[in-house]
């Protein structure tokens, strides 16, 4: 049994706190409106990516892509929470983005050469458009004025919340079907 359908639908809230972050929030006066969603999406997509790496809860390498991006998602998103909290600068948060962001372009464009996962396509473009964000974090953050920069890194977002949002909508039907016998162990 796995979590999988859990990860992406907590991509896309993510995903979408951000992009409404990015065009509306950079520059409000009010910063901890921001935390509980940042916080939220961090914890949860920090605690599924780090069982997932620790004990290879799926087969082949799909740990290494989804578990490794979401221990990077996560951190990035509950860095941001307490810089947010604390009234500190986000730009070391928007720093660490921006590898994390490479990383997923990286896992993207591979899932999509080695034909990974059932949409790979889908899914490497999900990893592209989120990196994009995180690479572009810093230019954003350091430009809050550039209306135009701002909303086309919520568009690019929004692109990527809506692709994990397909990816969970088909992950949770076929794992409805799939685990729908399924028996915890110590009940066989």
């Amino acid at each position: 049994m796995n979590y999988i359908s859990l990860m992406p639908i907590n991509m896309v809230a993510g995903l979408f706190i951000l992009a409404y972050y990015v065009y509306s929030g950079i520059d409000g006066t009010d910063r901890t409106r921001w935390i509980p969603g940042f916080g939220m999406s961090g914890a949860i997509a920090l605690t599924t990516g780090l069982h997932m790496i620790f004990t290879w809860s799926v087969t082949g390498s799909f740990n290494i892509a989804f578990g490794e991006m979401s221990v990077l998602f996560g951190i990035v998103f509950l860095g941001a929470a307490v810089a947010l909290a604390q009234n500190w600068e986000l730009l070391t948060v928007t720093i660490y983005a921006f590898f994390a962001g490479a990383a997923a372009i990286l896992i993207g464009l591979r899932i999509i050469n080695l034909g990974l996962t059932t949409q790979p396509i889908l899914s490497g473009m999900g990893l592209i458009l989120s990196g994009i964000g995180g690479v572009c974090a810093t230019p954003a953050l350091l430009m809050p004025t550039n209306r135009t920069l701002r909303l086309i890194g919520a568009i690019v977002l929004i692109a990527a919340g809506l692709i994990w949002a397909l990816t969970a909508c088909m992950v949770y039907w076929e794992h409805l079907a799939k685990f729908s016998n399924w028996v915890p162990y110590p009940m066989r």
